[in-house]
């Protein structure tokens, strides 16, 4: 009996973000303006919103990269952040999610450190007491 390989690298080996970072040498944004930064197998793309009109533009790009490496962007691990400029925030109505498969979030962890929207450490810090409250 014989089995069609579909991966290379076995989850949760050490292998695979250095695999990741390898092949991911090639991703890069479509607009000058945008950046992309990839750590192990994480990959953040940044666009500032002079470019937000680019963003499916870019997520095409990767979803189109992803297929032609023989890996695919997870949509329900993908989540979207608007940051906001201090004098900006709550003045001027928030645009629509720019795609409807990705979650909007007003925080999340990146390299563990959660940011928010709002760019504070105050989620972060909040979770950190929680933990240590735990702990004792």
């Amino acid at each position: 009996m014989s089995t069609k390989v579909k991966a290379s690298v076995i989850q949760g080996s050490g292998l695979g973000p250095v695999s990741y970072i390898v092949t991911a040498a090639d991703l890069h944004p479509v607009s000058p303006g945008n950046r992309i930064f990839k750590y192990a197998d994480d990959t953040y793309l940044m666009v500032p919103a002079a470019n937000s009109s680019l963003c499916m533009t870019e997520i095409a790009r990767i979803e189109a990269w992803a297929a032609s490496n023989n890996l695919r962007l997870n949509c329900s691990k993908s989540k979207e952040s608007l940051f906001t400029a201090r004098g900006k925030r709550g003045k001027t109505a928030l645009p629509p999610s720019l795609c409807a498969n990705i979650e909007r979030v007003t925080s999340h962890r990146v390299l563990g450190v959660i940011l928010n929207n709002r760019l504070t450490a105050t989620d972060h810090v909040d979770q950190l007491l929680s933990s240590c409250s735990q702990c004792c």
